[in-house]
Formats: structure tokens, sequence, C-alpha cells
């Protein structure tokens, strides 16, 4: 029998900076060597340096790809912790260790149901509906992907729009090269503290009446939870999609991922 101590895994994580770090770090503190996958430099800084984490930027093209990136690595275990909306990249993963026959473990964030009468569930970012949009401020908190477009739509209504984007590249380009009015655009991280929230001060500033983020379970739909809570703001939430994993098991915790993972490893040893 081997000893487990001295049989270093191969473990790839694809995650944003909410949830890799903290995974990368358990996996790390039992030795077992992790790639994560990001896809901007900027994101690779929130890991903490460790000679037996490599860091991989950039999106990969294809199931090909990350086939290729399975067996040159010898990558044992797939963990997919990616943004609950990159619906391309899980289908892409999910396909992949399909056809190499290789388990593909999903973290997702539980999403937090709280009852809160200002919370609505909408099913798109065009789910706005059945309210009068005539001069109210909407605040989209939906990224820079679909920025432009979902703004063009509720302008359409006669609605005054606004946005708060991360302070990367793509994301200022995007959303000033969009059709909401330039002193209408805040660059800034989404607030980690419960105690100081930025995004509140800007709803106050701005007036804002309606608030439009997607159902993510990151700190950033937290805080909107939060912010609308009690005022007279109504936060719509998009449902976030539902993705089968006919090949996959999905974990909630990070503890229970990672003892899923080691007790794979203690069988093998036997």
């Amino acid at each position: 029998m081997q000893n487990h101590k001295n049989c270093y895994e191969n473990v790839w994580i694809l995650s944003g900076t909410s949830d890799g770090p903290a995974l990368a770090n358990k996996f790390l503190e039992l030795n077992y060597t992790v790639f994560a996958s990001v896809v901007t430099h900027r994101a690779g800084n929130a890991y903490l340096k460790n000679p037996k984490l490599h860091i991989i930027t950039g999106k990969l093209s294809d199931t090909d790809a990350i086939i290729n990136f399975i067996t040159k690595n010898k990558i044992q275990f797939v963990i997919d912790a990616t943004h609950p909306f990159a619906l391309i990249i899980s289908q892409n993963l999910h396909e992949a260790c399909k056809l190499i026959n290789k388990p593909l473990l999903v973290f997702e964030r539980k999403p937090s149901i709280r009852k809160n009468n200002n919370l609505n569930y909408i099913s798109s970012l065009k789910g706005i509906k059945n309210v009068d949009l005539e001069n109210k401020n909407i605040l989209l908190a939906i990224g820079s992907r679909f920025l432009d477009e979902t703004a063009s739509y509720y302008i359409s209504f006669g609605a005054n729009l606004f946005t708060r984007v991360l302070p990367t590249h793509e994301s200022i380009s995007k959303a000033f090269g969009s059709c909401i009015k330039n002193s209408n655009i805040a660059i800034l991280e989404p607030s980690k503290t419960k105690e100081s929230l930025l995004e509140k001060t800007l709803c106050d500033f701005w007036r804002i009446d309606y608030v439009l983020c997607r159902e993510s379970g990151s700190y950033s739909q937290k805080n909107w939870e939060r912010i609308i809570f009690g005022s007279n703001m109504k936060l719509f939430l998009v449902k976030r999609p539902e993705l089968k994993y006919n090949n996959s098991s999905v974990f909630y915790h990070y503890d229970t991922l990672v003892d899923h993972i080691t007790r794979k490893n203690l069988i093998s040893d036997l």
C-alpha cells in the first residue's frame, strides 16, 4: 500500500476569485498539486504563491483543448467552480470529461433563500415586467457582456440606466462603449464586508429604484439583498440556469468536496 502523504494527485480547479483560492489552499495544505484556471492575470493575483500551485490564464476554446490539458498535465480530479452563468465552459467540461471517462466534480454556491418582499426572481435579463419603468432608475449589476443590450432594452421603456462594473479593461471598455451615460457608470469591486457597503452609498446617490443582478450566490448578490432589505428599492434576480450533470457530482461545501477526493485517494491506495 502506498503512503497517502507521498501520493500527490493533480487537481484542476476552474473558478473565479470567490471560491478558487479557498479550494486551492485546502488542497495545497494536503500536498496536492493544483492547477487553477483563471480568465485574467488580475484574477490570478487572488491566489497565494505556492510551488505546487500552477496558475493557468486565458479561456479554453473547446472540448479538445480541455481533453489535451487533462491528458498533458495528468489531471486526476477536475473541479468546475465557475460562475453559474458560465454555461459554455461548464458544458465543454461536462462533454470533455464524459468523452475520456473522467469524473467531473461541480462546486455550486447553495442559493440562500431569504424571504423579502423587495426581492423578485425573473427568468432573464429582460424579465422586469408588469411594473412602471417610466423615469425609474435601474442599476445593472450584471457584468459587462450583455450590458449594452440589456440597457438598450430598458431605455426603450423610458427608464434611466446606471451600472456598476469591475475594474478590468474589458468591463470598463464595454461599459463606456454602451448606451449608458458616462456619468451613470461606477467602477468598483464588490464590497466584502457587511459594515461598509459602497453599493449602498451608490444607490442612495443615484436614487436607485430597481437593481438587476444574477443569482450567483456570491457576496455581490448577498450585498444587494442586504441593501434592498427594508428599503424602498426592489431587487430583480435572474434565476440561475439549471444544468444536468449526469456524469458529475455536485457539492455545496468546500470540505465535503475535499473529503470526497481524499477518500477516493485513500481507496486507490489500498
